[in-house]
């Protein structure tokens, strides 16, 4: 109610009847106005926002655009926040703008709210984001707010990324990309990139490689001729991913040189140890160099900036140093040890997780458990079964096969 509003403010800004009446309205016929049993005429209400410091629209409104901008102001701290740093930060964000949920019409404010609060019921797994996502789309179309706009659409693509339909991820953020190109006219590079990107992964996700590598040099060489490096880094990661995927020496080599660079220039840890791991991938998949392998390891796990999210693929690496040294009950130890991170949800990243059941497998096959040997095997080929074709995919076939043709003489 109008009158709530107004004695609301006013003890926010710490006034008095009096203070607020001022010489233009009694303290009386103030006191009726915030009780509701009198209506203030548009003069009166004008002098009154006026004293207040707000707008005439802000006390008409049921929720002031001053107070959206306080709420959105403490969502936008705890959405920011990590999660390690804030306990259960989605379900405070439910809590903080559900009050206001209803009442989110029009306006910046109420659109980033909208945003914010559909991402955070998607994330606790309530009924009711779909709608307010579209709802913050269009007011964000609306206000013509293009990096907004495609930040949803590529959450939506996500959504679907997530559960592994890559086919409807990528349909998703094709329809969504053509909307958003159809609607604004203008798309900043930064805009432009992250959708290259998203788009780059997407396509190599279904195994359309052509389409991918297409988007993504696109993507690449726009970031070289505008001098842009936002997400270059990334970029590079995904072509080096993609050259060890498909055995591409040569490529493995260029883009690993390419981030290297982007590490020195920018300091990026996250380069620095995908170039490590890239490095000893090619010491023991293409110069077979194991033990200098494992030595390579054992300095990078030295480093006082230990690779924390890096930590199971070191892991796997080191299991497969292990069983080119021979010393398969060595590498049984370090392969049962590695858990896929949550965050993973790409077919380059579990794929190469997925070859660490194959190592197991053929680990178990130089011991003679053929059962064990065949069980992880299993494994492997019901894991790569959905994913594109890759020599990684390649590979967990043929230890199958080795194994099938192992288990009668065997068994």
């Amino acid at each position: 109610m109008l009158g709530e509003r107004i004695r609301k403010l006013r003890k926010q800004k710490k006034m008095t009847l009096e203070a607020l009446a001022g010489e233009a309205l009694t303290k009386g016929m103030l006191s009726l106005i915030e009780n509701n049993k009198a209506n203030p005429s548009m003069e009166s209400l004008t002098y009154i926002a006026q004293q207040l410091g707000v707008e005439v629209t802000d006390l008409l409104e049921e929720v002031s655009s001053q107070e959206l901008r306080g709420v959105l102001e403490k969502a936008e701290k705890i959405f920011n926040q990590d999660s390690e740093e804030v306990n259960d930060k989605y379900t405070q964000l439910i809590a903080l703008i559900e009050p206001y949920a209803g009442s989110l019409a029009n306006g910046y404010e109420s659109a980033r709210l909208l945003d914010i609060y559909s991402r955070s019921l998607y994330i606790k797994k309530k009924d009711g984001w779909h709608k307010l996502l579209d709802k913050a789309a269009q007011m964000y179309d609306q206000m013509n707010l293009t990096s907004r706009r495609s930040s949803l659409g590529i959450f939506r693509s996500k959504v679907k990324f997530i559960a592994h339909d890559y086919a409807e991820s990528l349909d998703i953020h094709l329809s969504e990309r053509c909307k958003i190109e159809a609607t604004h006219a203008y798309i900043d590079p930064m805009t432009r990139l992250s959708l290259d990107y998203h788009e780059a992964a997407l396509y190599f996700a279904v195994g359309d490689t052509e389409s991918a590598t297409r988007v993504m040099n696109d993507a690449i060489t726009f970031s070289k001729e505008n001098r842009i490096f936002y997400l270059i880094d990334d970029l590079y990661r995904l072509a080096a991913g993609y050259a060890m995927m498909s055995k591409d020496i040569v490529k493995k080599a260029y883009y690993t040189q390419k981030l290297k660079q982007y590490e020195e220039f920018a300091d990026d840890i996250n380069s620095k140890w995908f170039c490590e791991l890239i490095h000893i991938d090619s010491l023991i998949s293409d110069e077979h160099e194991y033990a200098k392998a494992i030595e390579w390891i054992d300095q990078v796990l030295l480093n006082e900036e230990k690779p924390v999210d890096y930590q199971p693929y070191f892991l796997l690496e080191r299991g497969r140093a292990l069983y080119g040294l021979g010393q398969f009950s060595e590498a049984l130890h370090y392969l049962s040890q590695i858990r896929i991170p949550s965050i993973l949800h790409h077919p380059f990243d579990l794929s190469i997780f997925y070859i660490a059941d194959s190592y197991m497998a053929l680990c178990h096959l130089e011991q003679k458990d053929v059962k064990a040997a065949t069980h992880f095997a299993e494994i492997a080929v019901k894991n790569f079964d959905p994913l594109p074709d890759t020599s990684y995919k390649d590979f967990s076939q043929a230890t199958y096969e080795r194994i099938k043709m192992a288990k009668p003489a065997e068994a």
